[in-house]
């Protein structure tokens, strides 16, 4: 039984008006425990308003949310308990901090789940740990902290409800290549020692393929595609009409395939073309 799915949900802004859109159309998804699933997408396709339905903070307008197979919107309850076990970091969720200090900001999901204070404390100190924040910083006011640091104890404040499910919305907006990838790391890690399910939406294609199991592609309002990196980047002509490039290394070589080189041509992430790059000058280039 997969954690989360959807079946025909609809969503639709402005009824009842000339402006009414279906923001999302229909969308049917499953997503096992433990997976890391990307949903990508161009602006307007649907993604932030398909995964504010999983967590109940939207109500379809049609179409059910399933969490571990029971309907989110079966009771105030079930609603209630959706929104702690699938948990949502915006986009720029640094914007969000609020409290006094780091901790308390970190804290502030678990007060109001209602546990004891000793619960919240070593949540809070856990989930630090989780990002890389120094204990030190934890009584910091999150202002003072660097922009990454910032972003990390947002972060920090939805793990630290220890959701089933975690979704970030373009958690690496606005960071250098540094600062990217220790977030993407971070997250990666989370996941593996945890066993939590991950869904990431991302606008690039390099971070979705480094990371993700499985990807789901959105167009107009509906699901376009679903299936492996190696499925959907292998379609690439139809993710350029999307306006989703595959990345520019999975461009490079399959410029060296069609230029006759022995070279495999699903390579999607540096690691990869590094290892293929490898194995092609191990084995003697050609009229050697």
């Amino acid at each position: 039984m997969p954690i989360i799915a959807t079946s025909g949900l609809t969503h639709i802004y402005d009824k009842g008006t000339p402006f009414k859109v279906a923001a999302i159309n229909d969308i049917s998804i499953e997503i096992e425990k433990g997976e890391f699933v990307g949903i990508i997408g161009h602006t307007g396709s649907g993604k932030s308003t398909l995964i504010q339905h999983l967590n109940g903070l939207l109500k379809p307008d049609s179409g059910k949310v399933y969490l571990n197979g029971k309907d989110i919107w079966e009771s105030k309850k079930s609603v209630r308990q959706a929104r702690f076990s699938v948990g949502l970091c915006f986009q720029y969720p640094e914007y969000q901090l609020f409290e006094e200090t780091v901790y308390k900001d970190i804290a502030f999901g678990p007060q109001n789940m209602q546990l004891s204070q000793t619960e919240i404390s070593d949540r809070v100190k856990q989930a630090a740990e989780y990002v890389g924040l120094k204990p030190e910083l934890l009584e910091k006011s999150p202002f003072d902290l660097s922009g990454g640091e910032k972003r990390r104890a947002a972060i920090a404040g939805v793990m630290a409800m220890q959701p089933e499910v975690l979704i970030l919305d373009e958690p690496t907006a606005g960071l250098d290549p540094v600062g990217r990838d220790k977030i993407l790391k971070l997250i990666d890690d989370y996941r593996k020692s945890t066993g939590s399910t991950v869904i990431l939406v991302s606008h690039s294609m390099e971070d979705v393929a480094n990371y993700v199991e499985r990807i789901i592609v959105m167009r107009d309002s509906r699901v376009e595609m679903v299936g492996s990196v190696a499925e959907v980047y292998s379609r690439g002509e139809e993710l350029d009409s999307m306006g989703l490039g595959v990345p520019q290394i999975t461009k490079i070589f399959k410029l060296l395939k069609d230029g006759g080189l022995d070279v495999r041509d699903d390579i999607f992430t540096i690691d990869q073309g590094l290892a293929e790059l490898e194995r092609f000058f191990a084995k003697g280039a050609p009229n050697d």
